[in-house]
């Protein structure tokens, strides 16, 4: 019974978290590819009325189980176009209420790495060949990412060198580096003690979770590049669900390398709070204007 009742409460709250219905101009990012899974995968255009060409790929989190499709989804994508700037809002494939439950995937592979890093630089493929149609500057093509999908995103600035997209059948010249990343509350160490075990679970799969090389491979602060683009990163030292010292081991490889970036740490604002007006506290959400102010200083061409 109490196994029932938790699969009701986590259906209901996906069902929460998809309740808004999506903008008319969505893709299937996978038409016409023999990808697993591939119907789950999705990117929502959201076209500003004056484009300035600078884009970005949303990644809402999830714990790598689920996407917070509304909060860190489609309102993340208005925001964005209605301050010029085109956004991607990517829905990637994730784990699933099931196999949260019942641990299917020891026997099952179900879904995890590379899954979810395919599907990011599916979409970045997808962006940077389709620039000239959404009047977007092909190196002006950003992500920003929320909890698992903050992860997501760094993930795909660490690993561009690795062409995931090769498995699936697909070639293609476009860089598959984002030119910024925007991390905001994000997942980064897959090791002890500051790991957010849930996401590592649905990234990794019940049976490599605990395995060393694999964390090891996706502990993202032992990955930072020399050429990793800009990044924004924010997060709140009160945050209940991924410890903020994630940030911090985020901040201090960025340093090391001499990585242009900049690191907004709040004392309140939670998790979760995405662009919205009504959640996190009033310190942190003021981070979407700090994270304005950046990217204009970066591209003038952006108006508010």
């Amino acid at each position: 019974m109490r196994r029932l009742l938790t699969v009701a409460i986590l259906l209901l709250i996906e069902t929460f978290l998809n309740a808004a219905t999506p903008p008319a101009d969505t893709v299937a990012l996978w038409d016409g590819y023999k990808v697993k899974h591939a119907k789950e995968v999705s990117l929502l255009v959201y076209e500003p009325e004056h484009p300035s060409g600078v884009s970005v790929i949303v990644c809402p989190g999830g714990s790598y189980h689920w996407l917070d499709k509304e909060v860190e989804g489609r309102e993340v994508g208005a925001w964005l176009s209605e301050r010029g700037i085109t956004a991607f809002v990517l829905f990637y494939r994730t784990v699933g209420v099931p196999e949260f439950i019942w641990h299917t995937r020891v026997v099952f592979r179900g879904k995890r790495h590379p899954d979810m890093i395919t599907d990011a630089q599916r979409a970045l493929q997808w962006v940077w060949e389709r620039a000239p149609q959404y009047r977007i500057d092909r190196d002006k093509i950003g992500m920003m990412g929320f909890s698992a999908g903050g992860h997501l995103v760094m993930s795909a600035a660490c690993y561009s060198d690795t062409r995931f997209l090769e498995a699936t059948g697909i070639t293609t010249d476009a860089p598959l580096k984002p030119a910024f990343v925007v991390p905001v509350y994000p997942v980064v160490t897959m090791q002890k003690p500051y790991v957010h075990k849930r996401s590592r679970r649905g990234l990794l799969g019940d049976n490599n979770q605990h395995k060393k090389a694999m964390m090891d491979s996706l502990s993202l602060e032992m990955h930072v590049k020399e050429d990793c683009p800009p990044v924004f990163l924010v997060n709140c030292i009160d945050d209940p669900v991924v410890q903020f010292q994630n940030s911090v081991l985020l901040d201090s490889a960025l340093t090391q390398r001499g990585i242009s970036h900049r690191y907004l740490q709040y004392e309140t604002g939670g998790h979760g709070f995405g662009v919205n007006e009504n959640l996190g506290s009033p310190q942190s959400r003021g981070w979407k204007h700090e994270f304005l102010r950046w990217l204009k200083a970066r591209y003038p061409e952006i108006t508010d």
